[in-house]
This record gives C-alpha cells, sequence and structure tokens, in this order.
C-alpha cells in the first residue's frame, strides 16, 4: 500500500519472512511504516486500526512514551554487557519490579529473548529441577494438542498444532499430549469459560499411568490457548489438573506468553483463574514489543533446590547472550511504569464485556460457527473453505481484506483473531467486529 518494491533497495527478495507464505504475500503485501496508540501508518498515511497489538505484544499502545523514554535512557548509558558472571543495575531492577507485580509466590525470574527461549528454558529447568533432587528419571513431558508453545525444539515437541510440527517431522522423545477441550457440539458459542470439558483433565491420570509417575517430569499448558483459535479452558479444568500434578509430584507450567501482562486484565493468569503452576513463562507484552524479551518465573522452591553445592558453581547451565539485555530490561520497566500509570489493566477488565458483547454479534454472518471469548482476547471461527488444500482461504481472505479497508486483524488456520492493545475504547472495538461483519457479507455476496 504505497510502498515501492520495484527498486533494488526495496526488494521482496531477500527477507524470508516468519510464518508467511511470501509468494501470495509477495502479490498481495501489507506493509505499515509508522505506529502510534492503538494505529498503524501506511507509507501513504493511511490509518490501519491495530486489532492484534502487533501480535498480542503491544499492550501499552503503539510508540508509548514511557518505554521510549527508559530505552532512550539506557542506550545513553549502557548498550550492551553479557549477563554470564557480570551484570548491570537495570536488569537486576527489572527482574524486582516484575517479582513485585507477579503474584506472591514468584521471586525468581530468568531473562531471554522470547517466549520460545521462555518455554525452552522453563522445560529446561523442570528436567533438571527433578535430577537436582534425585529424580533423574522423571523426564517424560506433557503438553496438549492444539497447544502452541513456540517454534524451539523442546517448545515444538509439547505443542500441539499439527502444521507446525509437520514440516519439521520427528521431535524430541518422551512427549506426550493431552487432548484439547475445544468441543463444537457441546460448547460452540460460548461466551468466557465453557461449561463443558472439566473431565478431560482426567486424560492426564491415563498418561501417568502410562509413562509411570516415576518418569513424568512436567505438564505444560497455556491457560487459554491462544494461537490455535483462543480456547477458554472449561470450568474446574485447570484446578484439576493442578490437583492432579500435586499427586504425582509433577510440575505445572502455564504458558502465559499469550496471557501474561494484562491480556486477561491481570499481570497473570494465576490471579485470573486462581490457580498456582510452579513454573510461569511470559514474553510478548512483558516489553510492550519494543525489544525482544521473555521471562521464566519460578517458585522459591524450585529456584532453592538449584542453591546447593559449592557456591563457586553455576548452578544452571543455560543462558542466552542477550539475557536481561540492558535494553530489554529497560522496555519491561518503561512498560511497567506505563501500565501503572495509565491504569492499563483497569482499562483491560472495563473492555472485557464491551469486548464480548460486539463479537457475538457476528454470530449469524456468513461462514461464521464459532466465537469464543475471555478477557480481552476473542477468536471467529469461519467454515473450512471446500478446497482441503485451503481450507483457510476464507479467514485469509477476510484479513486481507480488512487490511485494506484499515483495519488489522489476525488469522491462524480458520480463526480470525482479535487482540487489541489494552488502551482501546468502545469506538475501536465498534470498529473492528463492525468492519469484520462488513467483509464478510461482502465476501458472501
Amino acid at each position: 500500500m504505497g510502498y515501492d518494491f520495484t527498486t533494488a533497495a526495496n526488494s521482496m527478495d531477500e527477507f524470508w519472512m516468519p510464518f508467511t507464505p511470501m509468494r501470495y504475500f509477495k502479490e498481495h503485501p501489507r506493509v505499515v511504516v509508522r505506529s502510534e496508540g492503538m494505529y498503524y501508518y501506511d507509507s501513504e498515511g493511511k490509518e490501519i486500526l491495530d486489532g492484534i497489538a502487533g501480535l498480542w505484544c503491544v499492550n501499552a499502545g503503539h510508540n508509548n512514551p514511557r518505554v521510549k523514554e527508559a530505552i532512550t535512557a539506557q542506550l545513553d548509558a549502557l548498550d550492551y554487557v553479557s549477563n554470564f558472571q557480570y551484570g548491570h543495575p537495570t536488569a537486576f531492577k527489572a527482574a524486582s519490579r516484575l517479582c513485585a507485580v507477579m503474584p506472591d509466590a514468584y521471586n525468581h525470574v530468568f531473562f531471554s529473548n522470547s517466549g520460545s527461549e521462555a518455554v525452552e528454558t522453563a522445560l529446561k529447568i523442570a528436567l533438571s529441577y527433578h535430577r537436582m533432587r534425585g529424580d533423574g528419571t522423571r523426564r517424560v513431558l506433557i503438553g496438549r494438542e492444539r497447544s502452541y508453545h513456540g517454534v524451539n525444539f523442546g517448545g515444538m515437541s509439547v505443542g500441539g498444532i499439527p502444521y507446525v510440527r509437520s514440516t519439521f517431522g520427528q521431535l524430541l522423545p518422551d512427549v506426550a499430549h493431552m487432548p484439547h477441550t475445544h468441543d463444537m457440539d457441546r460448547n460452540a458459542f460460548s461466551r468466557g469459560l465453557p461449561d463443558w470439558g472439566v473431565h478431560l483433565a482426567d486424560e492426564l491420570e491415563e498418561m501417568i499411568y502410562m509413562h509411570g509417575e516415576e518418569n513424568v517430569a512436567a505438564v505444560i499448558i497455556e491457560p487459554v490457548a491462544g494461537s490455535t483459535g483462543i480456547l477458554p479452558p472449561p470450568k474446574g479444568y485447570l484446578e484439576k489438573l493442578r490437583a492432579i500434578c500435586d499427586a504425582h509430584g509433577i510440575l505445572l507450567i502455564f504458558d502465559e506468553v499469550v496471557t501474561g501482562f494484562g491480556r486477561l486484565g491481570h499481570m497473570s493468569a494465576v490471579d485470573y483463574f486462581g490457580v498456582q503452576p510452579d513454573i510461569i513463562t511470559m514474553a510478548k507484552g512483558l516489553s510492550n514489543g519494543t525489544v525482544p524479551a521473555g521471562a521464566t518465573f519460578v517458585t522459591d522452591e524450585i529456584y532453592n533446590a538449584f542453591m546447593t553445592g559449592p557456591k563457586e558453581a553455576i548452578e544452571l547451565m543455560h543462558g542466552y547472550t542477550y539475557s536481561g539485555h540492558p535494553l530489554a530490561a529497560a522496555a519491561i520497566i518503561g512498560t511497567l511504569d506505563a501500565i501503572q500509570d495509565d491504569h492499563i489493566l483497569e482499562n483491560a477488565r472495563k473492555m472485557e464485556g464491551p469486548l464480548e458483547n460486539a463479537v457475538h454479534t457476528l454470530k449469524d454472518k456468513p461462514h461464521v460457527v464459532d466465537i469464543r471469548n475471555i478477557g480481552t482476547m476473542a477468536a471467529i471461527q469461519l467454515e473450512d473453505y471446500h478446497d482441503h488444500d485451503d481450507a483457510a482461504k476464507y479467514a485469509r481472505d477476510v484479513s486481507w481484506e480488512l487490511f485494506r479497508r484499515g483495519v488489522m486483524v489476525r488469522y491462524s488456520g480458520v480463526n480470525l483473531q482479535i487482540c487489541p492493545p489494552l488502551i482501546m475504547n468502545e469506538g475501536h472495538i465498534d470498529q473492528i467486529v463492525t468492519s469484520i461483519g462488513e467483509v464478510l457479507d461482502a465476501q458472501a455476496a
């Protein structure tokens, strides 16, 4: 839209884009050059309402001044220092600030660069924790069907979206998957938590029996499955998983890369659901999308299990060159300031009802077969296109047409996903939902 790709300097041939149909994109490019608040802008200055917070990331709004000021000040002082046996004040401050706003049980955080790395860190900590305690046979990791835990080998192995996994063949061994909780016959068009499905948690007991309690290290789930199409857990489901893990000495990991930092109106899904895992992963909203950042939170029990042996010895043989990077740490602090000063969590909770009511007005639109929502995120599931090799055509076409009309929503498989920046108001919600309805009508005409 207004960007000239015909020159060598602006060629699309060199950049291999993530999760993008490259040949289709080259024919129908979607390019933005600027952002502010709730909006992106193309090179001609056209306003594009951001209905997906970048990619679940920009909860405090684009170009937030507190985040920008924090990053700029840090860059003026210190651009980089390794956190391998050195340190810098901003990383320690960011860790302290984060743990202070998390639920009380989480007093230690390991920094990384993405949700994928935060998950990889959590899985390695879980395996190492059991070895530290003399339970080295505990190596089985249990994920869930239709889950997404990033693109590293560990996260893909416990992840359960077939079209994400299948390209790469065999992944890690000693991995199992619980069934997902989405049931169209019983729970279609549910508002919030569906009533049916708590018994699906009992499948975990069967898996533990199959593999042997002494061999199972951890269960990892998204409290709300995000990338697969926003699947809220059935009522009582998370509580039952927690009880089963407790009964068998298994660690429970919440992957909150999507739900963390306000998407459910709280810093963590722990406060929303009242269920406390042993490890929590976060990213995306952590730095408001400005600098790559990931975080893995653990309880005192897990952290202290590593703090044994000679004090000169490295307790965890794990880390990344950019773990606790000065600019990322500054961005985290700036994001926390923005969340507090702008009352962003309060606004998120205020917008939950209007978003829910708005998206469910699309129930009778063409091709719509289900609508799901929780907190400030929602999914509109469209029917499969008749071509099996291109089942997501309806969703993809709607997404591209919405962008042309000035609204950005994400399509993932057959689902349209909505998760605007948490500074949204009811006017933004109305524009997003009205535009989706208009495009669905137009596509069916």
